[in-house]
Protein backbone atom coordinates (compact mmCIF):
# COMPACT_ATOMS: atom_id res chain seq x y z
CA UNK A 1 0.00 0.00 0.00
CA UNK A 2 0.86 3.34 -0.92
CA UNK A 3 -0.66 6.70 -0.49
CA UNK A 4 -0.40 10.13 -0.61
CA UNK A 5 -2.95 12.65 1.30
CA UNK A 6 -2.76 16.02 2.43
CA UNK A 7 -2.06 16.72 6.58
CA UNK A 8 -5.05 18.19 7.34
CA UNK A 9 -7.58 15.81 5.89
CA UNK A 10 -5.58 12.99 7.34
CA UNK A 11 -5.28 14.16 10.79
CA UNK A 12 -8.68 15.37 10.43
CA UNK A 13 -9.91 11.32 10.11
CA UNK A 14 -6.98 9.81 12.46
CA UNK A 15 -8.71 11.99 14.96
CA UNK A 16 -12.11 10.63 14.67
CA UNK A 17 -11.01 7.50 14.79
CA UNK A 18 -8.69 7.57 17.65
CA UNK A 19 -10.86 9.20 20.25
CA UNK A 20 -12.87 5.73 19.57
CA UNK A 21 -9.63 3.62 20.59
CA UNK A 22 -9.84 2.88 24.21
CA UNK A 23 -6.71 3.58 26.42
CA UNK A 24 -6.16 0.50 28.25
CA UNK A 25 -6.20 -2.17 25.89
CA UNK A 26 -6.11 -5.63 26.45
CA UNK A 27 -6.10 -6.72 22.84
CA UNK A 28 -3.49 -4.82 20.88
CA UNK A 29 -5.12 -5.00 17.48
CA UNK A 30 -8.15 -2.68 19.27
CA UNK A 31 -5.63 -0.26 19.80
CA UNK A 32 -4.41 -0.05 16.11
CA UNK A 33 -6.59 2.20 13.30
CA UNK A 34 -7.24 -0.08 9.86
CA UNK A 35 -6.15 1.91 6.97
CA UNK A 36 -7.64 0.47 3.50
CA UNK A 37 -6.60 2.30 0.23
CA UNK A 38 -8.67 1.67 -2.89
CA UNK A 39 -9.19 3.98 -5.94
CA UNK A 40 -8.96 7.56 -5.65
CA UNK A 41 -10.10 6.88 -1.35
CA UNK A 42 -8.72 5.90 2.11
CA UNK A 43 -10.73 4.71 4.30
CA UNK A 44 -9.76 4.70 8.35
CA UNK A 45 -11.52 2.56 10.64
CA UNK A 46 -11.10 1.97 14.34
CA UNK A 47 -13.19 0.16 17.02
CA UNK A 48 -13.72 -0.77 20.54
CA UNK A 49 -15.90 -3.44 19.65
CA UNK A 50 -19.13 -1.89 20.90
CA UNK A 51 -19.00 1.33 18.58
CA UNK A 52 -16.87 1.43 15.01
CA UNK A 53 -15.93 4.28 13.41
CA UNK A 54 -15.15 4.40 9.64
CA UNK A 55 -13.88 7.80 8.10
CA UNK A 56 -13.10 8.21 4.10
CA UNK A 57 -10.83 10.72 2.85
CA UNK A 58 -9.60 11.68 -0.35
CA UNK A 59 -6.29 10.59 -1.36
CA UNK A 60 -3.38 9.52 -4.29
CA UNK A 61 -3.92 6.27 -4.11
CA UNK A 62 -0.50 4.58 -5.44
CA UNK A 63 -0.85 0.90 -4.49
CA UNK A 64 -4.19 0.17 -3.26
CA UNK A 65 -3.52 -2.12 0.46
CA UNK A 66 -3.95 -2.78 3.95
CA UNK A 67 -2.45 -2.45 7.26
CA UNK A 68 -3.36 -1.33 10.76
CA UNK A 69 -1.12 1.07 12.55
CA UNK A 70 -1.21 2.07 16.34
CA UNK A 71 -3.73 5.12 15.98
CA UNK A 72 -2.73 7.31 18.92
CA UNK A 73 0.69 6.88 17.49
CA UNK A 74 -0.71 7.80 14.09
CA UNK A 75 -2.61 10.96 15.44
CA UNK A 76 0.43 12.48 17.29
CA UNK A 77 2.78 12.19 14.44
CA UNK A 78 0.52 13.67 11.92
CA UNK A 79 -0.69 16.74 14.50
CA UNK A 80 3.16 17.52 14.86
CA UNK A 81 3.24 17.84 11.16
CA UNK A 82 3.43 21.09 9.57
CA UNK A 83 0.25 22.64 8.43
CA UNK A 84 -0.29 21.96 4.61
CA UNK A 85 2.09 19.16 4.41
CA UNK A 86 1.94 16.08 1.85
CA UNK A 87 1.66 13.43 4.17
CA UNK A 88 2.99 9.89 1.96
CA UNK A 89 2.06 6.28 3.64
CA UNK A 90 3.59 3.55 2.64
CA UNK A 91 3.27 0.16 3.64
CA UNK A 92 5.96 -2.98 3.55
CA UNK A 93 3.95 -5.94 4.06
CA UNK A 94 6.88 -8.27 4.41
CA UNK A 95 8.87 -6.17 7.23
CA UNK A 96 5.70 -5.45 8.83
CA UNK A 97 6.24 -1.55 9.07
CA UNK A 98 4.02 1.35 7.98
CA UNK A 99 6.48 4.58 6.55
CA UNK A 100 5.14 7.84 7.48
CA UNK A 101 7.36 10.44 4.99
CA UNK A 102 6.50 14.40 5.22
CA UNK A 103 9.24 16.83 3.67
CA UNK A 104 12.15 15.76 6.12
CA UNK A 105 10.42 13.74 8.44
CA UNK A 106 10.45 10.17 8.38
CA UNK A 107 9.00 7.80 10.96
CA UNK A 108 8.82 3.78 10.76
CA UNK A 109 6.24 2.19 12.92
CA UNK A 110 4.86 -1.28 13.78
CA UNK A 111 1.87 -2.93 12.23
CA UNK A 112 -0.35 -5.89 12.96
CA UNK A 113 -2.06 -7.96 10.24
CA UNK A 114 -5.13 -6.44 8.53
CA UNK A 115 -6.95 -9.82 9.14
CA UNK A 116 -7.31 -9.68 12.75
CA UNK A 117 -8.79 -5.97 13.10
CA UNK A 118 -12.15 -6.98 14.13
CA UNK A 119 -14.97 -5.75 11.67
CA UNK A 120 -18.14 -4.82 13.55
CA UNK A 121 -20.86 -7.24 11.63
CA UNK A 122 -23.61 -5.67 9.43
CA UNK A 123 -27.35 -6.32 10.63
CA UNK A 124 -30.23 -5.56 9.15
CA UNK A 125 -31.58 -2.21 10.26
CA UNK A 126 -35.40 -2.24 11.06
CA UNK A 127 -35.69 1.29 10.04
CA UNK A 128 -34.16 4.20 7.78
CA UNK A 129 -34.38 7.66 7.98
CA UNK A 130 -32.91 10.69 6.83
CA UNK A 131 -32.39 13.72 9.45
CA UNK A 132 -30.91 17.24 9.40
CA UNK A 133 -27.60 17.36 11.79
CA UNK A 134 -28.83 20.72 13.12
CA UNK A 135 -32.02 18.49 14.43
CA UNK A 136 -29.81 15.34 15.94
CA UNK A 137 -27.40 18.04 17.41
CA UNK A 138 -29.92 19.59 19.13
CA UNK A 139 -31.66 16.51 20.82
CA UNK A 140 -28.56 15.02 22.18
CA UNK A 141 -26.91 18.39 23.31
CA UNK A 142 -29.67 19.43 25.10
CA UNK A 143 -30.67 16.16 27.07
CA UNK A 144 -26.69 14.35 27.33
CA UNK A 145 -26.01 16.23 30.35
CA UNK A 146 -28.76 14.25 32.53
CA UNK A 147 -27.25 10.82 31.24
CA UNK A 148 -26.33 8.74 34.73
CA UNK A 149 -22.99 7.94 35.10
CA UNK A 150 -23.89 5.00 38.13
CA UNK A 151 -22.87 1.82 36.47
CA UNK A 152 -25.61 0.13 38.20
CA UNK A 153 -28.13 1.46 36.72
CA UNK A 154 -26.41 0.81 33.43
CA UNK A 155 -29.88 1.12 31.27
CA UNK A 156 -29.57 5.03 32.26
CA UNK A 157 -25.90 5.37 30.82
CA UNK A 158 -27.28 6.95 27.47
CA UNK A 159 -30.04 8.85 25.71
CA UNK A 160 -33.20 6.98 24.87
CA UNK A 161 -33.94 7.78 21.63
CA UNK A 162 -37.48 6.75 20.20
CA UNK A 163 -41.11 7.99 18.54
CA UNK A 164 -43.64 9.43 21.01
CA UNK A 165 -46.72 10.89 20.69
CA UNK A 166 -46.79 14.64 21.33
CA UNK A 167 -49.95 17.59 21.10
CA UNK A 168 -48.99 18.18 17.25
CA UNK A 169 -48.71 14.63 16.72
CA UNK A 170 -45.93 11.90 16.81
CA UNK A 171 -42.30 13.27 17.38
CA UNK A 172 -39.04 12.11 17.48
CA UNK A 173 -37.94 12.30 21.16
CA UNK A 174 -34.37 11.80 23.11
CA UNK A 175 -34.85 11.54 26.69
CA UNK A 176 -31.79 11.19 29.33
CA UNK A 177 -32.04 10.94 33.41
CA UNK A 178 -30.02 10.04 36.02
CA UNK A 179 -32.90 10.04 39.19
CA UNK A 180 -32.09 13.50 40.17
CA UNK A 181 -32.21 15.35 37.12
CA UNK A 182 -34.47 14.77 33.36
CA UNK A 183 -34.37 16.31 30.32
CA UNK A 184 -37.10 15.45 27.44
CA UNK A 185 -36.26 17.15 23.79
CA UNK A 186 -38.54 17.01 20.77
CA UNK A 187 -38.08 17.15 17.21
CA UNK A 188 -40.51 16.78 13.99
CA UNK A 189 -40.50 13.45 13.37
CA UNK A 190 -38.49 12.45 9.96
CA UNK A 191 -40.28 10.58 7.50
CA UNK A 192 -39.71 6.80 7.29
CA UNK A 193 -38.96 6.95 11.43
CA UNK A 194 -42.29 6.22 12.28
CA UNK A 195 -41.48 2.49 12.67
CA UNK A 196 -38.03 2.76 14.51
CA UNK A 197 -37.67 1.29 17.74
CA UNK A 198 -36.84 2.69 21.01
CA UNK A 199 -33.24 2.49 21.51
CA UNK A 200 -30.66 3.61 24.58
CA UNK A 201 -27.68 5.42 23.08
CA UNK A 202 -24.59 5.03 24.76
CA UNK A 203 -22.75 7.85 26.87
CA UNK A 204 -19.50 7.04 24.73
CA UNK A 205 -21.52 7.34 21.04
CA UNK A 206 -23.36 10.44 22.00
CA UNK A 207 -19.99 11.77 22.58
CA UNK A 208 -18.57 10.54 19.29
CA UNK A 209 -21.94 11.42 17.09
CA UNK A 210 -21.48 14.82 18.26
CA UNK A 211 -18.59 14.83 15.95
CA UNK A 212 -20.27 14.02 12.66
CA UNK A 213 -23.52 16.85 13.47
CA UNK A 214 -21.05 20.37 12.63
CA UNK A 215 -22.70 21.04 9.67
CA UNK A 216 -25.84 22.54 10.07
CA UNK A 217 -27.07 21.63 6.56
CA UNK A 218 -25.61 18.33 6.62
CA UNK A 219 -28.16 15.33 6.01
CA UNK A 220 -27.47 12.24 8.60
CA UNK A 221 -28.77 9.00 7.13
CA UNK A 222 -29.36 7.30 10.66
CA UNK A 223 -30.31 3.47 10.57
CA UNK A 224 -31.76 1.87 14.02
CA UNK A 225 -32.16 -2.27 14.57
CA UNK A 226 -33.24 -3.55 17.95
CA UNK A 227 -29.30 -3.71 19.01
CA UNK A 228 -27.55 -1.32 16.62
CA UNK A 229 -27.66 1.90 15.40
CA UNK A 230 -26.05 3.85 12.79
CA UNK A 231 -25.11 7.46 11.65
CA UNK A 232 -23.52 8.13 8.65
CA UNK A 233 -22.76 11.01 6.63
CA UNK A 234 -20.90 10.98 3.11
CA UNK A 235 -17.31 10.71 4.43
CA UNK A 236 -17.60 9.48 8.38
CA UNK A 237 -20.03 6.27 9.13
CA UNK A 238 -20.58 5.89 13.21
CA UNK A 239 -21.92 2.78 14.13
CA UNK A 240 -22.30 1.68 17.51
CA UNK A 241 -24.33 -1.10 19.73
CA UNK A 242 -27.18 0.08 21.95
CA UNK A 243 -27.95 -0.81 25.68
CA UNK A 244 -29.28 -3.55 26.17
CA UNK A 245 -32.04 -2.64 28.70
CA UNK A 246 -35.29 -1.33 29.16
CA UNK A 247 -35.83 2.79 29.39
CA UNK A 248 -37.64 3.42 33.04
CA UNK A 249 -41.50 5.08 31.95
CA UNK A 250 -39.99 8.71 32.58
CA UNK A 251 -43.33 10.21 31.56
CA UNK A 252 -44.34 9.28 35.81
CA UNK A 253 -41.65 11.87 36.57
CA UNK A 254 -43.28 14.91 34.33
CA UNK A 255 -44.94 16.58 36.81
CA UNK A 256 -48.67 17.45 35.00
CA UNK A 257 -49.81 19.87 38.16
CA UNK A 258 -47.30 22.76 38.89
CA UNK A 259 -48.97 26.00 38.85
CA UNK A 260 -46.42 28.31 40.76
CA UNK A 261 -45.04 30.20 37.49
CA UNK A 262 -41.40 31.75 37.71
CA UNK A 263 -39.93 33.19 34.61
CA UNK A 264 -36.54 34.46 34.74
CA UNK A 265 -33.63 36.31 32.54
CA UNK A 266 -31.86 32.46 32.38
CA UNK A 267 -28.08 33.78 31.81
CA UNK A 268 -29.09 36.29 35.16
CA UNK A 269 -30.10 33.46 36.83
CA UNK A 270 -27.70 31.12 35.84
CA UNK A 271 -24.81 33.56 36.81
CA UNK A 272 -26.04 34.49 40.20
CA UNK A 273 -26.58 30.58 40.62
CA UNK A 274 -23.00 30.43 39.98
CA UNK A 275 -22.14 33.12 42.17
CA UNK A 276 -23.56 32.42 45.06
CA UNK A 277 -22.64 28.56 45.35
CA UNK A 278 -18.82 29.87 45.49
CA UNK A 279 -19.09 29.64 48.87
CA UNK A 280 -21.24 26.05 48.97
CA UNK A 281 -19.51 23.19 50.08
CA UNK A 282 -18.61 20.87 47.40
CA UNK A 283 -20.29 18.17 48.65
CA UNK A 284 -24.08 19.22 48.78
CA UNK A 285 -23.60 22.70 46.66
CA UNK A 286 -27.56 23.30 48.00
CA UNK A 287 -28.93 26.46 46.69
CA UNK A 288 -32.11 28.14 48.36
CA UNK A 289 -34.68 29.53 46.46
CA UNK A 290 -37.11 31.86 48.21
CA UNK A 291 -39.59 33.38 45.90
CA UNK A 292 -41.85 36.44 46.92
CA UNK A 293 -44.24 38.53 44.34
CA UNK A 294 -41.59 39.44 41.59
CA UNK A 295 -38.46 38.86 43.43
CA UNK A 296 -36.40 35.79 44.15
CA UNK A 297 -33.17 35.15 46.76
CA UNK A 298 -30.74 32.93 45.85
CA UNK A 299 -28.80 32.26 49.10
CA UNK A 300 -26.67 29.42 50.27
CA UNK A 301 -25.54 28.73 53.66
CA UNK A 302 -22.68 26.31 54.51
CA UNK A 303 -21.32 26.82 58.54
CA UNK A 304 -18.03 26.00 57.17
CA UNK A 305 -17.24 28.18 54.83
CA UNK A 306 -19.68 31.34 54.40
CA UNK A 307 -22.72 32.39 53.44
CA UNK A 308 -24.11 34.70 50.39
CA UNK A 309 -27.40 35.69 49.30
CA UNK A 310 -28.36 37.60 45.82
CA UNK A 311 -31.52 39.01 44.54
CA UNK A 312 -33.01 39.05 40.88
CA UNK A 313 -35.76 40.95 39.48
CA UNK A 314 -38.37 37.99 38.16
CA UNK A 315 -42.06 37.47 37.28
CA UNK A 316 -43.51 35.72 39.95
CA UNK A 317 -47.41 35.96 41.30
CA UNK A 318 -48.37 33.01 43.40
CA UNK A 319 -47.43 32.46 47.09
CA UNK A 320 -44.26 32.59 48.86
CA UNK A 321 -42.29 29.44 48.76
CA UNK A 322 -39.16 28.05 49.99
CA UNK A 323 -37.07 25.52 47.74
CA UNK A 324 -33.82 23.94 47.47
CA UNK A 325 -31.71 22.43 44.57
CA UNK A 326 -28.12 21.34 43.95
CA UNK A 327 -26.26 24.10 42.03
CA UNK A 328 -24.91 22.23 39.74
CA UNK A 329 -28.12 20.78 38.57
CA UNK A 330 -29.71 24.44 38.00
CA UNK A 331 -26.52 25.93 36.32
CA UNK A 332 -26.57 22.34 33.92
CA UNK A 333 -30.33 23.22 33.38
CA UNK A 334 -30.28 26.74 33.14
CA UNK A 335 -27.21 26.61 30.36
CA UNK A 336 -29.57 24.49 28.44
CA UNK A 337 -32.06 27.38 27.83
CA UNK A 338 -31.73 29.04 23.85
CA UNK A 339 -34.27 31.58 24.38
CA UNK A 340 -33.92 34.58 26.89
CA UNK A 341 -36.11 33.36 29.75
CA UNK A 342 -36.17 30.30 32.05
CA UNK A 343 -40.16 29.23 32.85
CA UNK A 344 -39.79 27.18 36.19
CA UNK A 345 -43.09 25.18 37.15
CA UNK A 346 -43.00 24.62 40.89
CA UNK A 347 -45.54 22.54 43.02
CA UNK A 348 -44.24 22.75 46.54
CA UNK A 349 -40.70 22.24 48.37
CA UNK A 350 -40.56 18.76 48.14
CA UNK A 351 -41.95 17.78 44.55
CA UNK A 352 -39.72 18.22 41.17
CA UNK A 353 -39.84 21.01 39.30
CA UNK A 354 -40.35 21.78 36.08
CA UNK A 355 -38.25 23.89 33.37
CA UNK A 356 -38.60 25.09 29.91
CA UNK A 357 -37.71 27.93 27.72
CA UNK A 358 -40.38 30.15 27.50
CA UNK A 359 -43.30 28.93 26.14
CA UNK A 360 -41.66 26.08 24.21
CA UNK A 361 -42.95 22.63 25.30
CA UNK A 362 -40.01 20.78 22.90
CA UNK A 363 -37.90 21.05 25.79
CA UNK A 364 -38.95 20.48 29.09
CA UNK A 365 -36.41 19.51 32.14
CA UNK A 366 -37.56 18.30 35.59
CA UNK A 367 -35.30 18.59 38.42
CA UNK A 368 -35.69 16.88 41.71
CA UNK A 369 -35.39 19.38 44.95
CA UNK A 370 -33.03 18.95 47.84
CA UNK A 371 -33.68 19.66 51.56
CA UNK A 372 -31.96 23.02 52.81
Amino acid sequence: MKISIERGTLLKAVSQAQSVVERRNTIPILANVLIEADGANVSFRATDLDIEVVDKAAAMVERAGATTVSASTLHEIVRKLPDGALVTLSDDGTAGRLTVEAGRSNFSLATLPKEDFPVMATSEYACNFTAKAANLRRLFDKSKFAISTEETRYYLNGVYMHVSDADGGQVLRCVATDGHRLARIDSDLPDGASDMPGVIVPRKTVGELRKLLDDDDMDIAVSVSDTKVRFATPDITLTSKVIDGTFPDYTRVIPAGNTRRLEVDAAEFAQAVDRVATVSSERSRAVKLALDEDRLVLSVNAPDSGAAEEELAVAYGDERLEIGFNAKYLLEIASQVDRENAVFMFNSAGDPTLMREGNDTTAVYVVMPMRV
